[in-house]
């Protein structure tokens, strides 16, 4: 039973330890409370005329809109919450000459950064789900929300929409109909050999919304012809029900739909787009890997934070507190900016959602190299 000793956290987390970690998660807390609190004041003067205007009942306003409104743009700014919160603790800290005192004890800058690197890692796997897990399905309701009571318009249909739905099978739908999710004018043409050997005709197509697997439609006024060599085979009918592998997603296109897929869907998502061809998938693929980025940014900024208040300076914190803020604010305009490269100048979306922690991974590297001198 030896080897219990090495998983035990008390060997690697001391009290020194303990302390800054409640200092560290506490304060990003605080923050955290203190500017969604501010921001949720500056929207409620901005949308309650709309939310008048609409009638919005003030259930819904409170527990579809503001409770899905806060953990959404926590997450979305968490590395400047991280910075915050590192900043400003670490300079009171040094203000108080207690990071003199620990290195004093013998306690080197790498040791000093044991605690950091923890409660970065606690507040990235934490961030990670979140953004993964949790908040795309709070966004679908806070989506709906605004297109019912703040009037912004959600792409509900689409016109001359044909797709890849298998290999050699391409469906093509006319007009479609994403609120009763029916579409108008089917054909569904299959290949073998690059030869037709199928057309499938239908007048309307109703998605089944109840059944208990994917990819059900039902098929009013069909007609299908199969090609027999020098023959046809024409079978017609009112009703009828397929499996075609495509859904409602497959078929509208709206704008921040890429926000509502966990990562799993969007996983799937991409991988069954990919394999049809299709090209409206880059900003998907974005998004599925700026999720996992955007976790690993608490580190990088973590230690650059550490690295520039850790030393007793005159002028207190106000001028860290200024440099936090203004790195923050540039590494999220520049993951605005990389995923922009990505959609309009094709850049791989991976090393666009990748861009700015490498970027501020150099300035991190070089922090962490100056601060012990």
């Amino acid at each position: 039973m030896r080897w219990l000793r090495f998983i035990n956290p008390r060997r690697y987390i001391k009290i020194l330890d303990w302390y800054i970690i409640k200092k560290f998660i506490g304060t990003y807390i605080y923050s955290i409370l203190l500017i969604i609190s501010i921001s949720i004041v500056f929207d409620i003067n901005e949308n309650l005329a709309k939310f008048t205007q609409y009638h919005a009942p003030l259930k819904a306003i409170v527990f579809d809109y503001y409770m899905n409104f806060v953990p959404y743009f926590a997450n979305l700014f968490s590395p400047l919450f991280v910075f915050i919160a590192v900043i400003f603790f670490t300079s009171k800290l040094a203000g108080n000459s207690e990071i003199i005192s620990m290195l004093a004890a013998g306690v080197s800058f790498k040791r000093l950064m044991r605690p950091y690197m923890i409660s970065a890692l606690i507040i990235s796997v934490l961030t990670f789900y979140l953004g993964s897990y949790i908040i795309p399905k709070g966004t679908i309701v806070r989506q709906n929300f605004e297109t019912m009571y703040k009037n912004k318009k959600k792409n509900t249909s689409a016109d001359n929409v044909q797709l890849q739905v298998g290999r050699g099978v391409i469906a093509y739908i006319q007009h479609y109909d994403n609120e009763l999710k029916k579409g108008y004018g089917f054909c569904l043409d299959k290949f073998e050999n690059k030869k037709l050997v199928s057309h499938l005709t239908a007048s309307e197509i109703q998605y089944d919304t109840i059944s208990d697997s994917k990819y059900h439609w039902k098929l009013t006024n069909w007609r299908l012809r199969k090609l027999l060599g020098m023959r046809e085979k024409i079978t017609n009918g009112m009703q009828r029900d397929s499996v075609i592998m495509m859904e409602p997603t497959d078929l509208v296109f709206s704008k921040g739909q890429q926000e509502t897929f966990t990562s799993p869907q969007l996983k799937e998502y991409i991988s069954k787009q990919i394999d049809r061809g299709s090209s409206n998938v880059v900003q998907y693929e974005v998004e599925y890997h700026k999720r996992i980025a955007t976790s690993f940014a608490s580190f990088i900024l973590t230690t650059i934070g550490l690295s520039l208040s850790s030393r007793k300076r005159k002028g207190g914190m106000g001028m860290y507190l200024g440099i936090g803020l203004a790195l923050s604010f540039g590494y999220i305009m520049l993951q605005t900016v990389s995923a922009t490269f990505a959609i309009q100048a094709d850049t791989p979306p991976m090393l666009a959602a990748w861009i700015p922690n490498i970027i501020f991974a150099v300035v991190a590297y070089f922090c962490y190299r100056k601060a012990p001198n």
